[in-house]
């Protein structure tokens, strides 16, 4: 039998996140974005982009505000 201490040794933990991002144009600071995201994510102020996917970890154009949990 397996211990619990062993066995969260081989749960590997997510590589992806959420982070929140501020808008460089309108300087929105609520938006939540996926780190992983296969989708453009626009500004829900302005419409200016603030993720682009690159088919992996997508390309933040904001400035990251904070990394939630």
């Amino acid at each position: 039998m397996v211990s619990d201490m062993s066995r969260k040794g081989l749960i590997a933990e997510p590589t992806s996140r959420f982070f929140v991002v501020k808008c460089p144009e309108c300087s929105n600071d609520t938006q939540i974005v996926f780190g992983w995201s296969t989708l453009v994510v626009k500004c829900d102020v302005c419409g200016k982009p603030l993720l682009e996917p690159t088919g992996g970890k997508a390309r933040i154009l904001g400035e990251i505000v904070s990394e939630l949990e």
